[in-house]
């Protein structure tokens, strides 16, 4: 790929990165690997402003993750959703303790750790000369080589094309800084981007690239939520499926219960489906539920949904 546009990434990088981001002021692959698992699926503000230093205050390194309950690790995690990768990072931080592998291989093998994290944890870390493939990178590519579709493979192979083996931290951190403020989906700053003039995207229309995928309709979800109330304590239960598996929650079924109190409905929004609720109280025993005083619940991880049922059962204690 041309000096030229390598060095024009650079200078643009030096006067307009955001330096400032914590895991980019260190080469902990640790704090690095929690930002980078993080970030994916939320925003970088959401990230910085709520969650990034409150878990490395209560996990600050990676034996004292390997060593927490996963309970503890999931109520750190709570409100940032996408619950696997909570569980997928303390897995890994298990397997590895320790201390991270130094190598894309090692990292590779973790898991919730996919080529495109190994790479940025080895090239930000360790200085591997290896690119990155997230989002914001995937959608330059697109447009500076004017494809409207490719496959994984293909983008891979133009990432490497593009990419700038002697300063692997700073292009690394310049393609993703490019896509999260300049070349966005659904505008851009082209006069302003270091690749004018060779991006082929901005010859014409750059939002023509990507090809946009079909939007898919979201199901709905309809549901009955008891709250089982025995003695003064509440019945949850540690959820053991796929979706939100180790939170726990309130009991769930598909027809109304055959008695009860009703209180509000709720509405919560998934990334899959949309679950719209209706709110049960029940002052009876349940088998298969695990009863808490309702402090207690405080220090469980939950839902938002739950939470959100959680509201509604304090505004209702009498």
């Amino acid at each position: 790929m041309n000096v030229d546009l390598h060095n024009r990434l650079l200078q643009w990088y030096e006067h307009h990165g955001r330096h400032t981001l914590p895991w980019r002021n260190t080469d902990d692959p640790y704090r690095i690997w929690v930002s980078e698992i993080m970030l994916q699926q939320t925003q970088v503000k959401t990230v910085l402003e709520r969650f990034y230093f409150p878990f490395l205050e209560r996990f600050p390194t990676l034996p004292s993750l390997a060593s927490a309950p996963l309970d503890d690790v999931l109520k750190q995690w709570e409100g940032l959703g996408y619950y696997t990768r909570a569980k997928n990072l303390h897995r890994a931080a298990q397997l590895a303790a320790p201390y991270m592998p130094g190598t894309v291989e090692g990292l590779i093998r973790l898991p919730g750790i996919g080529k495109s994290t190994a790479h940025a944890i080895a090239a930000f870390a360790y200085g591997a000369p290896v690119p990155i493939l997230d989002a914001n990178v995937k959608r330059i590519l697109y447009r500076f080589f004017g494809r409207r579709e490719a496959d994984e493979k293909t983008l891979w192979r133009l990432a490497e094309k593009l990419f700038d083996p002697e300063h692997p931290f700073e292009f690394n951190q310049a393609m993703m800084d490019i896509g999260a403020t300049l070349c966005l989906p659904k505008s851009t700053a082209c006069d302003a981007c270091p690749f004018e003039g060779a991006c082929k995207g901005a010859a014409g229309d750059p939002l023509y690239y990507p090809a946009p995928k079909k939007r898919k309709s979201v199901p709905v979800r309809e549901r009955h939520i008891v709250v089982y109330r025995h003695n003064g304590r509440y019945g949850l239960k540690q959820r053991e499926g796929r979706f939100l598996h180790g939170l726990w929650g309130f009991h769930e079924q598909t027809a109304p219960p055959e008695q009860g109190k009703t209180l509000e409905s709720i509405v919560q929004v998934y990334s899959h489906f949309r679950l719209e609720a209706q709110v049960w109280l029940c002052e009876a025993h349940r088998e298969g539920l695990t009863y808490f005083q309702r402090e207690e619940i405080d220090a469980l991880a939950l839902s938002g949904a739950d939470h959100k049922v959680l509201k509604q059962l304090s505004a209702s204690r009498p």
